[in-house]
């Protein structure tokens, strides 16, 4: 069993202090659309390796070829607190960021990151915290 790396949760959690402002910005405003679609992909990527690491913890063997797609598969396993759904649908949101040149899809999915994506983030936080809290406190 590895070793738990609490540099990947204060990372993670580091930068979905940043994100659960979004709400709170001019969201009409493009530059703010696009700086939360770089947060919201950015978080998903921290959240996925947090998820590989913490599989890679509990022994997974998805942990060391995983895909992210078959990361979140397995976590779903462990980890009642997570959603499959919105998290594999965060992976083809991620996945499409990178052509959102369209205004209409671009707040679309800065809508869908406030409504859903962000509330989905803090449940991760919240369920490690709640599920390692003893293992992270003795790891600071």
């Amino acid at each position: 069993m590895e070793r738990f790396s609490m540099k990947k949760f204060d990372n993670y959690a580091s930068a979905l202090e940043t994100l659960v402002l979004a709400p709170n910005q001019d969201l009409d405003n493009d530059f703010v659309q696009s700086g939360i679609i770089d947060k919201f992909s950015l978080q998903f990527e921290l959240g996925w390796k947090l998820l590989k690491a913490l599989l890679s913890y509990e022994g997974d063997a998805t942990a060391v070829t995983g895909s992210p797609r078959d990361i979140i598969k397995a976590a779903n396993c462990y980890y009642e607190f997570l959603d499959e759904e919105i998290w594999l649908s965060m992976l083809r949101d991620r996945n499409n960021t990178a052509h959102v040149y369209d205004q209409q899809l671009a707040k679309q999915l800065v809508d869908t990151t406030i409504r859903t994506y962000i509330p989905e983030f803090v449940r991760l936080r919240e369920g490690v915290v709640g599920r390692y809290g003893e293992l992270l406190d003795s790891l600071r």
